[in-house]
């Protein structure tokens, strides 16, 4: 005789990094969110919407912050640095004397000694064959004593450092951007991060790359930037926390990372860039599939949050709709084959086109049950006003989770 094993309720978290923001004058005082066409997320948050503080008083709102809320943990008890995450994702285990640093390749604009502008935190999102290139230049020509640079994907790689500096000052390139970083980077203040900035930049001003991105009138990869230093650090797995058995969908490091960290399974997906043509179709396909395995699914899409950096009022309103029909739609049409399921979906943190960077303000989530979706309800708005207004809010974001998860 055959013995099927009953299949349990199915889980799936989706996350549109920085959708949420401010009202814009150039949308008629509406946000983003508000602009977009997002009829999929509107039906879940007609069963359920509301805010949730997923940056703790006193921390950076960083996405490291920000996601670990929202998967249960709480970022003032575990929390290093995000660069430990990206390690983890990249297969790097960390000594204990170990120091990582994420290393971006940035864009500055050398106007005179004390003005140095960062023009772009991504090289004007240089594509991963070219950022790998110049890191294999970086790995053969910056050569200091314990460092090791290792290659991530497009602008963002890692390096890591033997009894590093993990209490120097450093500052996420995305929070300055147009900013004159001239003071910061003076070599009078004796920095070591400082030290190793600019050393990168004789390597990298006549780099082949650079060459032809200025021949393009690209921006240039022409600085590394150090940020978001940690040591290694120890969380427990998510299945120990909830009893689910997980997996996570992201083309960024730092989330794959988190979920190694939280022994989610990491799944690829071909075309996952992390930009505004990435293969949001896949992700969608591929979380559905995986659940007939798993329990829960934890998917992540970076392209919000970048064209926000870059100020992009149309790209941003372009990957939110992008995100709602071609993930969020598959996603609750691939789930009715299950006898049971929740889905939520959620804005990780705030990032306003109009500051071009990460900001505190708790950010919008809804979330339904099977059953409350096949009732048909309509009216409902994912946007972040409709979510103030529902008065549901989570002051403590890591309690999101046991809520939606029905351990509370």
């Amino acid at each position: 005789m055959t013995v099927r094993r009953e299949i349990g309720p199915k889980y799936v978290l989706l996350v549109g990094d920085g959708m949420a923001d401010y009202p814009l004058a150039e949308l008629g005082g509406r946000t983003a969110i508000e602009a977009a066409h997002t009829p999929n997320m509107d039906r879940i948050a007609a069963c359920r919407v509301g805010l949730v503080k997923t940056i703790p008083t006193g921390l950076s709102p960083g996405s490291d912050v920000a996601n670990l809320s929202l998967l249960g943990y709480d970022p003032t008890l575990c929390l290093t640095g995000r660069a430990p995450f990206e390690a983890a994702s990249m297969g790097v285990a960390l000594g204990e004397r170990e120091v990582a640093f994420r290393l971006n390749l940035v864009t500055l604009d050398h106007r005179s000694d004390g003005e140095i502008v960062m023009v772009s935190h991504s090289s004007g999102d240089i594509p991963t064959p070219e950022g790998r290139t110049i890191v294999e230049t970086l790995q053969r020509d910056l050569v200091l004593p314990g460092v090791k640079i290792h290659p991530g994907v497009a602008y963002r790689h890692l390096l890591v450092w033997e009894e590093g500096p993990l209490a120097a000052e450093t500052i996420p390139p995305h929070d300055v951007l147009d900013q004159n970083m001239g003071s910061y980077l003076n070599p009078e203040r004796r920095d070591p991060i400082v030290a190793v900035i600019r050393r990168s930049w004789d390597i990298l001003k006549d780099h082949p790359v650079n060459l032809t991105r200025r021949a393009q009138r690209l921006n240039e990869a022409n600085s590394i930037w150090l940020w978001g230093q940690g040591k290694a650090l120890r969380i427990p797995r998510f299945r120990d926390k909830f009893g689910l058995q997980g997996g996570v969908i992201s083309a960024v490091d730092l989330l794959k990372g988190i979920g190694v960290y939280a022994g989610l399974q990491p799944i690829v997906v071909e075309g996952a860039t992390g930009y505004l043509d990435t293969n949001y179709a896949g992700k969608a396909r591929e979380a559905v599939t995986a659940l007939n395995d798993l329990d829960f699914m934890f998917v992540h899409v970076e392209a919000p949050d970048e064209a926000s950096h870059n100020g992009n009022i149309n790209e941003k309103i372009q990957a939110i709709e992008s995100f709602d029909e071609k993930v969020v739609g598959p996603v609750l049409e691939g789930l009715e084959r299950f006898p049971d399921y929740r889905v939520m979906v959620a804005s990780d943190h705030f990032t306003p086109i109009s500051i071009k960077t990460h900001a505190s303000d708790p950010a919008p989530f809804a979330w339904a049950a099977k059953g409350e979706l096949a009732s048909g309800k309509r009216g409902g708005a994912f946007t972040e006003a409709s979510a103030k207004a529902s008065g549901l809010y989570f002051e403590k974001g890591c309690e999101l989770m046991p809520s939606f998860l029905g351990r509370v």
